[in-house]
C-alpha cells in the first residue's frame, strides 16, 4: 500500500478525488484500505462528516487524529480539516435513528497504518513526498502520510537564507523532502536544501557578463546578497534604495569555484511579487551524503545522513 499526504492521494495516483458506493466502502473496510473524500463539517461536539457520495460518513472526534483521546494533540487538528481532505478507513457501515446508512470512520487508524507501515520504517537519507501544511517563522510544518506531520526547519528549506518560509513555499504546495534525522519519540524532522543542487550545478547556469534576475535576501554593512537560484546567492556593492525582498537585475561580474564566489552589480531594483521556482536536482530515492561545495572550494560544506 501506499502512503500519501492528505489531498494528493488521489492526484498521485492519476484520478480525481472520488465518490464512493456502499459496497466499495465495504470492500476498503474487509481489505483495510484507506481512501480520501472530503470533510465538509465539524459538528459541536467536533465529530468530522465526510462526503463519501452515496451516504454520509462520520469520524467520531477520539477517531479524527493520533493523540485527541489522549490529549496529546489540540481539536484545532479536526476543525482544520473542514473543507479540506482527510485519510481514512472504514470500520463500519451502521444506520442512524432514521433507519439512513452512514460509515463509521476513523482517521487517527488511517494515520497509524501509515506510521507503522510507512513512517517507522523510513531513515536518515530517504527521499519522500510531502505536502505544506503550515508555515511558521521558524520552519514549515509538512504532511508526510494521512496528515502525520514533521517539521522542516527554515535553515534546512535551501541554502540561500530566507527571512521567513513564506519566502519559498505556500501552504498546500507538495514538495520532495529528506528525512534529516527521527527522535526517539519517532518526531521526524525534515531537510529540503539537499535536493536543490551543489553550488556548482546552480553556477553552471550562469555565466560572467550575463545580466540577470535575483531577489534581495539581505543587506550587510559590507554588501548585498542576492539570490540567483535557492542554492545559490552572488554579493553585490552595497546600492541606495535597495530593499529584502525586491527585484534585482544584476551584472555577474566573476563566478569563483574556489571560494564559492559570485560577484553582481545591481543594476536596478524594484518591488514585485515574486514567484518562488526551484528545481530538484537530485532523481534518487535516497542519498547517503551531499557536498555542496565544489571540488576546488577551500570550505567543504557537506550533510552527512
Amino acid at each position: 500500500m501506499e502512503f500519501f499526504p492528505e489531498g494528493a492521494r488521489d492526484i498521485k495516483l492519476g484520478g480525481k478525488r472520488r465518490k464512493y458506493t456502499i459496497s466499495e466502502l465495504n470492500e476498503a473496510k474487509l481489505k483495510g484500505e484507506i481512501l480520501e473524500a472530503t470533510a465538509y463539517m465539524c459538528d459541536q461536539d467536533h465529530n468530522m462528516l465526510v462526503n463519501l457520495g452515496e451516504i454520509k460518513g462520520v469520524i467520531p472526534r477520539v477517531e479524527g487524529a493520533i493523540g485527541i483521546e489522549e490529549g496529546t494533540a489540540k481539536d484545532i487538528a479536526l476543525i482544520s480539516r473542514v473543507g479540506k481532505s482527510v485519510c481514512f478507513t472504514v470500520e463500519e457501515i451502521s444506520t442512524d435513528q432514521s433507519s439512513k446508512p452512514y460509515a463509521l470512520l476513523s482517521r487517527r487508524n488511517a494515520q497509524l497504518k501509515c506510521k507503522r507501515e510507512f513512517l517507522d520504517k523510513i531513515s536518515p537519507g530517504d527521499i519522500i513526498d510531502a505536502r505544506i501544511t503550515h508555515l511558521e517563522n521558524f520552519g514549515a510544518f509538512c504532511d508526510v502520510g494521512c496528515g502525520n506531520i514533521a517539521l522542516l526547519p527554515i535553515d534546512s528549506i535551501s541554502v540561500s537564507r530566507i527571512s521567513h518560509p513564506r519566502d519559498r513555499f505556500n501552504t498546500g504546495d507538495d514538495i520532495k523532502v529528506i528525512v534529516k534525522s527521527i527522535d526517539s519519540f519517532g518526531r521526524i524532522t525534515l531537510s529540503h536544501k539537499e535536493l536543490l543542487g551543489t553550488w556548482e550545478e546552480n553556477a553552471a547556469k550562469f555565466s560572467p557578463g550575463e545580466t540577470v534576475s535575483g531577489v534581495v535576501r539581505s543587506i550587510e554593512s559590507y554588501g548585498i546578497f542576492v539570490e540567483l537560484a535557492p542554492n545559490l546567492a552572488g554579493l553585490a556593492e552595497l546600492k541606495d534604495g535597495v530593499r529584502i525582498g525586491d527585484t534585482a537585475g544584476v551584472y555577474i561580474k566573476s563566478i569563483i569555484p574556489e571560494k564559492m564566489k559570485v560577484k553582481l552589480i545591481i543594476i536596478d531594483s524594484f518591488e514585485t511579487e515574486q514567484t518562488k521556482p526551484y528545481e530538484y536536482f537530485c532523481k534518487e530515492d535516497r542519498i547517503e551524503k551531499f557536498t555542496y561545495s565544489p571540488k576546488e572550494s577551500v570550505k567543504i560544506i557537506e550533510t552527512i545522513f
